[in-house]
């Protein structure tokens, strides 16, 4: 049977950091993705999204950023995690998905089908593009029109002429209404808080403070929190011609879904009153890919994996990339050098309290 030092699991900015610095460091590894070809989640993103939409696409260590790269990101990107791949010889597999991680004494064993890994650490980098959430609303399987959720978003062209609900109060939500908007005959924003505006430049300074609020939730074992809840949201120059239609008025959710339309609580739509409506858009997030890792019991009683930088506290042979702070490009980098530094540690204190038994 083959030990292995490391598996990384998921072959995303997050999984391909973690192994290029696995690599350099000679730590013996595989990388597991489900997908059946490089891309990460960028690949399933919506043909409308272009690298002019994209926040911006961390280079990969040693490597140069495609940020710069004209025409759609779901061809772009992985269009240069495949060259990136190529280029460090990395030892990706795929299609291979992941049921379940369990533990065998100082070991681990990673279970795909019928197939299994053995390894002596992990690196977890699924993400969450796999975990749409969808909240559960009364009479939501009453609704006769469509519904549909970021995750399956088909293009503006898909909405046009139509009266179309957004439901959600992140970037997704802001960037699918400045799409959505100039086409349909009309739109609604329905929000559970009213969404914090940001009016300042986006510093460097306050990027930082913002990953370290996420950081402080992850550290105390919390389930964690968009980066994007604490930085606040903005508009971009696309999103304009949606701000003077009227769009970014944000509404109350409603109290129930109806099989035409959403019954409203109140101002400033007539109290009680139905908004009639073709689609439901649940622009409502994700939640992490983790169920794999369940038999493994990471969670703490928070219902959140508690970690120390990206070292699961209740198991130090499990590092965590792509979860709460680092589920950026850039964020998701640093994850991946430091988790492989956990790595190399692990296996160092391993070597040395089996040398000294």
């Amino acid at each position: 049977m083959e030990i292995l030092d490391a598996v990384v699991i998921g072959a995303g900015q997050a999984g391909l950091s973690a192994s290029y610095h696995l690599k350099r460091r000679g730590i013996a590894h595989v990388v597991l993705d489900a997908d059946p070809g490089p891309g990460g989640a960028w690949q399933h993103r919506w043909d409308s999204l272009t690298m002019d939409d994209v926040h911006g696409v961390a280079a990969l260590p040693d490597s140069d950023s495609p940020a710069g790269a004209t025409g759609r990101a779901n061809t772009v990107v992985p269009a240069y995690f495949a060259a990136y791949e190529r280029e460090h010889d990395l030892p990706v597999l795929r299609p291979v998905r992941v049921d379940r991680v369990t533990s065998e004494g100082d070991l681990l064993v990673v279970h795909a089908g019928d197939r299994t890994w053995t390894t002596r650490t992990l690196v977890n980098a699924t993400g969450t593009w796999s975990q749409p959430y969808l909240p559960h609303n009364p009479g939501i399987e009453t609704f006769r029109g469509e519904q549909l959720h970021t995750v399956g978003y088909p293009g503006p062209d898909h909405f046009r002429g139509q009266r179309v609900v957004v439901v959600g109060g992140g970037a997704s939500a802001v960037q699918l209404l400045g799409e959505i908007a100039p086409v349909a005959a009309d739109t609604l924003w329905v929000t559970r808080r009213e969404p914090v505006w940001r009016t300042d430049d986006f510093t460097p300074e306050g990027g930082r403070a913002a990953v370290a609020l996420v950081e402080d939730r992850v550290r105390r074992g919390l389930p964690p929190a968009s980066v994007v809840s604490v930085t606040g949201l903005a508009l971009r120059a696309q999103e304009r011609e949606a701000e003077r239609l009227g769009a970014y008025q944000r509404h109350p959710m409603f109290t129930a879904i109806e099989p035409d339309g959403v019954r409203m609580p109140g101002p400033p739509l007539d109290d009680g009153s139905r908004w009639a409506a073709d689609v439901i858009l649940w622009a409502t997030g994700f939640r992490p890919a983790i169920a794999h890792l369940a038999p493994l019991h990471l969670r703490s009683e928070h219902g959140g994996i508690r970690l120390d930088g990206t070292t699961a506290v209740a198991d130090p042979r499990v590092q965590l990339v792509g979860y709460g702070p680092s589920a950026s490009t850039i964020g998701a980098n640093r994850a991946g050098r430091v988790a492989a530094r956990g790595v190399a540690t692990h296996l160092a204190q391993a070597e040395s309290i089996a040398s000294s038994a």
